[in-house]
């Protein structure tokens, strides 16, 4: 791309200095720079196209750092960035030790707050303004995340805002997908009643110009704004904001930037109560594949061809050899299949149909499909109310979000022995989306709740039997942890037969050596083995398919016949599969035991960057598993001869 105006912009103030009549011809640029880097790199497209023209007039009104500007999720943040002096570092956008995908405080003081899931925008904002008010504070939410409990909570707070506050809500109706609930069909609602959306505005400009002072206005108006509201136009746009306490001002074209600069200006002149401003956007504006089919472009693989034609993006394979499925599709596949036998099985997402495999499910067995929107909490609550009334929910949820429904999945699937089905998708190290998204910690916070069964295949037939053993138990919940991306390749059988609660596979028999693997690391340790045995080491391997429970008797076996255990696993060390080794161990005392060394994530968060490179990083790899046992063979060997 030859030098624009985008070139010169370092920093907001740079912004500040173009006419403002040359906004829509920036906007043009910017999104012209976003197609042509964002697929060299992946990321998220389809959202930061869609918000060209709002982030242009929120940093050409607003004064940020000084004026806090608070970025729900933080996915579309791209055009942010580049305003705020990172262009010359998009090459290396979510790649390991480059700038983030989301906003992160430490990359930049105009990363005020940092993000990376839904609904959080508004709550912080407010914290931010009740405890300093001096200037601006505006809480930018969109792509569903208002249907996040978190947003709704915080917009009941509204009398904690003091001065300066404003909420800017970019609808554009979805999340990755479709928005669904009733805050959804309300938002539509509003859109689709234009010749009542300037009611407020018609209403303060018309007291404004009545004599008396600005308490004298201010009753005035609020007067004549309910008396309208509730008698002329019930149910009509606004309401429920306003009874939340925001002065309601919308929708408005968010792709306007001229008239949003103007408006945002007017504005700022209310600087008493919070104000809510509803701006209605495109997702992919300006890229018809992206307008067409905005779920697909939502989030694009490094890359990705963009052109004038759709396709897709061809998984990488040999010629001639079968295409290998991802382990969300063999989930799905699979639970179609028991659901055909099993008519009390039902699906539930929290706003993942596409990502979890779900929308699958949904095509075939509508009436026994939920997709409750950003909210995990109520998902698990939901599904344990069904379990109640004798359905078998699945409830399909990521890693990284199932952490905002922890107390639900102590207090109502735990406590009461509901046999709720936890598909754990995207468990491990992610990629390129960084701390906010890896699934590093399910093992731990599964592991400790009382009554809990977590099992983790090796590959896509040990998912499938996983699936027929969660169904076919009804003792508790139980969670299946898988990663993210394709799966191994292995033959699926026809009819994949339950395993025993709390066994675990040998995989190879050892001497003096073994390792202990959960999941994803399964290969790695039978990698390890293989080239260990050609240097004439036995090293045996065990699958540890369940993390709970532990299979204590064949455990026993392995830590008293050798001398030295590896475990490892793709989560934090503390509390995880390592650590209930350990524990076990320790309970043996005098007993003859084994060395036990875990290997497993550190006490850190795991930065963006390719999932092999991240494993190479924190050695979750063959290498490592062959280090740490020369290390100990040659400390063994060199004993042996002092001795």
């Amino acid at each position: 791309m030859g030098e624009g105006m985008l070139a010169r912009i370092s920093c907001p103030a740079d912004l500040k200095r173009l006419p403002v009549k040359e906004l829509p011809a920036l906007a043009e640029e910017i999104r012209q720079f976003l197609l042509e880097s964002v697929p060299r790199t992946g990321g998220h497209l389809a959202s930061n196209l869609g918000v060209v023209e709002l982030t242009l007039a929120l940093h050409y009104v607003f004064d940020s750092p000084v004026d806090r500007l608070v970025f729900d999720t933080g996915h579309q943040g791209y055009v942010h960035k580049l305003l705020t002096g990172r262009r010359s570092a998009f090459s290396s956008l979510r790649q390991i030790d480059g700038i983030s995908g989301f906003l992160r405080p430490e990359e930049s003081p105009h990363d005020v707050y940092g993000a990376g899931h839904a609904s959080t925008s508004v709550a912080a904002a407010l914290g931010m303004n009740n405890a300093d008010d001096s200037n601006w504070t505006v809480a930018i939410i969109g792509d569903g995340a208002l249907s996040g409990g978190l947003a709704l909570a915080a917009l009941n707070n509204s009398y904690l805002a003091r001065q300066r506050f404003l909420v800017v809500l970019n609808d554009n109706g979805m999340s990755i997908d479709p928005s669904v609930g009733t805050i959804a069909r309300y938002l539509s609602a509003i859109k689709a009643r234009p010749p009542a959306r300037r009611l407020n505005q018609l209403l303060r400009r018309a007291i404004a110009r009545l004599p008396g002072g600005r308490s004298t206005l201010r009753n005035i108006y609020n007067h004549l704004k309910d008396f309208f509201f509730y008698f002329f136009l019930p149910g009509d746009r606004g309401v429920v904001f306003e009874e939340l306490g925001y002065s309601y001002f919308g929708p408005f074209d968010g792709h306007n930037v001229v008239g949003l600069v103007k408006f945002l200006r007017a504005l700022k002149r209310i600087e008493d109560e919070p104000l809510l401003l509803h701006v209605i956007t495109r997702k992919g504006r300006g890229y018809a594949p992206a307008e067409r089919r905005p779920t697909r472009w939502h989030g694009i693989s490094a890359g990705t061809p963009v052109g004038e034609e759709e396709g897709t993006v061809p998984r990488p394979q040999e010629s001639g050899q079968r295409a290998v499925k991802s382990y969300a599709e063999v989930f799905v596949d699979t639970l179609i299949e028991l659901a055909r036998k099993h008519p009390e099985l039902v699906a539930i997402t929290a706003a993942m149909p596409s990502g979890t495999g779900l929308r699958k499910f949904a095509e075939v067995f509508p009436d026994r499909f939920y997709d409750v929107g950003i909210s995990e909490d109520f998902a698990i609550t939901f599904a344990c109310g069904l379990a109640i009334a004798g359905k078998r929910p699945v409830c399909a949820i990521y890693s990284t979000f199932l952490q905002r429904a922890f107390d639900q999945l102590v207090h109502d699937a735990a406590i009461q022995e509901l046999p709720l089905i936890l598909a754990i998708d995207r468990g491990g190290i992610v990629g390129h989306d960084g701390e906010t998204h890896q699934g590093i910690f399910d093992l731990s916070y599964v592991r400790m709740i009382p009554g809990f069964v977590m099992m983790a295949p090796k590959d896509e037939e040990e998912l499938r039997r996983m699936l027929v053993t969660a169904v076919l138990y009804r003792e508790g919940p139980v969670a299946i942890r898988y990663p993210r991306g394709s799966a191994t390749g292995v033959e699926l059988s026809a009819e994949p037969q339950p395993l025993h609660i709390g066994e675990w596979e040998e995989l190879r028999s050892g001497g003096d050596v073994y390792i202990l693997a959960v999941g994803s690391m399964v290969s790695e340790a039978m990698r390890a083995a293989d080239r260990l045995k050609a240097e004439g080491i036995p090293v045996g391997v065990v699958n540890a398919r369940f993390v709970k429970p532990l299979d204590e008797a064949l455990l026993l076996r392995v830590l008293q016949r050798c001398r030295y255990v590896l475990t490892i696993e793709e989560n934090v060390l503390s509390g995880g599969f390592g650590s209930a080794v350990l524990e076990f161990a320790m309970r043996l005392r005098g007993g003859r035991s084994a060395r036990v060394e875990a290997i497993a994530l550190p006490d850190s968060f795991v930065e963006c960057g390719d999932q092999q490179e991240l494993r190479c990083r924190y050695g979750l790899t063959a290498d490592t598993l062959i280090g740490h046992i020369h290390s100990h063979l040659g400390k063994t060997s060199r004993e042996l001869e002092v001795v």
